[in-house]
């Protein structure tokens, strides 16, 4: 991700034959992506050309799409698996108990036992929900980003606080 960009979703697999694509939200609710009529892309640090959102509906669990510039299903199949960021400016405030992504990544994670479970390495997005990867000596915790398990996050020090075992099984 770009600095002072934020990641909203990721762009999917072509929709039908001129230009339309799937999109993965990751707003709540997932529509509010589309308030967003610039989309900077990037794939996998490094930037593409910004685009400007021409329109956008829900389609079933996901978004479809159609960006300026983009006219056909090749187009839109050479931007599959591209991250959608906005500039962090133009996204309105958390609310309470509520975060950016962004702002976990990197963030330590510790369950009640005060075991340390690694670093927030990157969210998956599952039918249950949202996970984040929790990433430590190539070892990983698939823990559910919902409130149950996700207790207190202190950006400030860095640390969140879940309701995860240290193993399972």
């Amino acid at each position: 991700m770009s600095a002072g960009r934020v990641g909203l979703g990721r762009i999917g697999a072509p929709f039908g034959l001129k230009g339309w694509m799937h999109v993965a939200s990751y707003t709540d609710p997932p529509e509010a992506l589309l308030g967003f009529p610039r989309w900077d892309l990037s794939r996998t640090g490094a930037s593409l050309p910004p685009r400007r959102l021409l329109e956008g509906r829900r389609q079933g669990r996901g978004l479809v799409v159609r960006l300026e510039g983009i006219e056909d299903r090749d187009a839109a199949a050479s931007l599959t698996g591209v991250s959608v960021e906005v500039e962090r400016e133009a996204l309105p405030p958390a609310g309470e108990r509520e975060y950016y992504r962004a702002d976990l990544i990197g963030l330590e994670v510790r369950n009640l036992e005060g075991c340390s479970l690694g670093k927030v390495g990157y969210f998956v997005d599952a039918p249950a929900g949202a996970v984040m990867v929790v990433e430590q000596d190539g070892a990983q915790h698939w823990v559910l980003a919902d409130p149950t398990h996700l207790l207190q996050v202190d950006l400030d020090a860095g640390r969140i606080l879940v309701d995860w075992p240290a193993k399972l099984g």
